[in-house]
């Protein structure tokens, strides 16, 4: 029986890991290798169609106690976040060919961050962050076409290095106050009436966990490392490091706060931070010469967005988290699948490059046009659902004054992404700029996005109803 649970529960990380293991196998015997993509994609779409199965017939297992159990929840957000991968996955061919580390190394971190869905203690949230965590400083250097990529792959790892110092020490600290490695031990903490909740070892050791999850998501002050990473990265991997992976962070953050009243002084940290990095992510992404450098900024800005959905009721933090993250990675994966590949890294994305992109490429222009007026927030795309339900949220559980406040940063971000849609439809056609196209697979890729994307918009409540 407990064999039959541990098979089913883990279903879909053993799925990831059959993928790994013959991934691994055709790369030792040089044999297939042109078909690793397809082995990856079936294995991925195979663990999203298994999540979602079981989430669906409302599948419930502890195989591992204290450490790792699954409900529909948890299987939900592993679904998505193996879904959004698989457009990933399509767009790889044009930077990676026939290689099949990309592949190998990016289920290698899907399984990380499908633990990190079901993680019950800090040793297992742990092992999840960091499976997830080492392979992207290799993606970043992998098949790397500019100077400066060795340079962000080594601030991503000495920074991601420190995050992960900053958990351990937190669970450390939370293990000597409470006697327990387990994730209820932090809602403990968080707890008003608990007997550890006023304990300055506990709260020392709530703060050092809240920071390491901000410095892994990329909130101000703790974002150095997000412009120079996505730049530098070729455009797979900033878009799922700027997706999946920020989707994956804040989906095990709601599992840690559980249904955790905040309360001061760790309410005014979760406002005042995250509202700094809305207001600094969309002021810094004004300047950007490149469409990478302005997304990295961007992403500081909707994870501050994120952050804000704890300081809602505890019921809706998964609803607002989930549709959230889906929107906001669906319309980033749109704007990377569809903007044309050139064989110059720097001037692909290069915003002055983009100057008369509908002239050129019209359906790359109306992908990435779409994808922008979402992450501005604007009617009726879902972006603005999602942002709805965050700051709905907010100002039912009583904080008006922030969600005011995060509401006026948000609309700073308006003009960078309208900037970007003027420059492609009304701006002069770029004096010299190569032809670029985008190829079949990336094509496929934004299809996929814009299709759930629509579905999103059209049919929200449907959506909302399985989260």
């Amino acid at each position: 029986m407990i064999s039959h649970a541990v098979l089913t529960a883990m279903l879909p990380e053993h799925l990831l890991l059959l993928g790994i293991v013959l991934l691994i196998l055709m790369e030792v015997t040089s044999r297939w290798q042109r078909a690793s993509l397809w082995v990856a994609l079936a294995c991925v779409g195979g663990a999203a169609v298994v999540a979602a199965s079981l989430s669906l017939s409302g599948y419930s297992a502890t195989p591992f106690a204290g450490q790792f159990s699954v409900d529909p929840a948890t299987l939900l957000a592993k679904a998505m976040v193996l879904a959004l991968a698989l457009p990933v996955l399509l767009m790889s061919r044009d930077d990676f060919a026939d290689s099949g580390e990309f592949a190998l190394l990016l289920l290698s971190s899907l399984y990380g961050a499908c633990l990190m869905q079901s993680a019950d203690s800090f040793l297992t949230l742990f092992l999840g962050l960091e499976i997830m965590s080492l392979p992207l400083y290799v993606l970043v250097l992998l098949a790397y076409r500019r100077p400066q990529s060795a340079e962000a792959a080594l601030k991503y790892l000495v920074l991601g290095g420190v995050a992960s110092a900053m958990l351990l020490m937190g669970a450390s600290l939370l293990y000597g106050a409470s006697g327990s490695l387990g994730l209820d031990s932090f809602a403990k903490a968080l707890s008003a009436t608990h007997p550890i909740a006023g304990d300055g070892l506990s709260r020392a050791a709530v703060v050092l966990v809240v920071l390491a999850f901000f410095l892994k998501a990329a909130i101000v002050p703790f974002h150095a490392w997000a412009p120079d990473a996505y730049e530098g990265a070729s455009v797979p991997v900033t878009a799922y490091m700027a997706t999946i992976v920020k989707a994956a962070v804040l989906l095990a953050v709601v599992r840690l706060f559980g249904v955790s009243v905040l309360a001061s002084p760790m309410l005014e940290l979760l406002a005042v931070l995250p509202l700094a990095s809305i207001v600094w992510g969309n002021l810094a992404a004004m300047k950007q010469p490149s469409l990478r450098r302005m997304i990295a900024y961007s992403s500081i800005a909707h994870a501050g967005y994120l952050f804000y959905a704890l300081l809602g009721a505890a019921a809706g933090r998964l609803q607002a988290v989930a549709f959230y993250v889906l929107a906001y990675a669906l319309m980033n994966l749109l704007a990377f699948a569809a903007l044309p590949s050139t064989a110059d890294d720097v001037q692909r994305d290069w915003l002055d490059n983009l100057r008369g992109l509908f002239h050129r490429a019209p359906f790359a222009a109306l992908m990435i046009a779409m994808a922008m007026l979402s992450l501005a927030g604007l009617p009726p795309f879902p972006g603005f659902i999602a942002k709805f339900l965050i700051f709905r949220n907010v100002i039912a559980a009583g904080h008006t004054t922030y969600a005011i406040l995060g509401l006026v940063g948000s609309y700073l971000g308006i003009y960078f992404y309208l900037r970007v849609i003027q420059l492609m439809f009304m701006g002069p056609d770029a004096a010299v700029v190569p032809a670029g196209r985008t190829h079949g697979l990336a094509m496929a890729a934004s299809l996929i996005c814009l299709t759930a994307a629509l579905l999103l918009a059209v049919f929200p409540g449907w959506v909302l109803a399985y989260f």
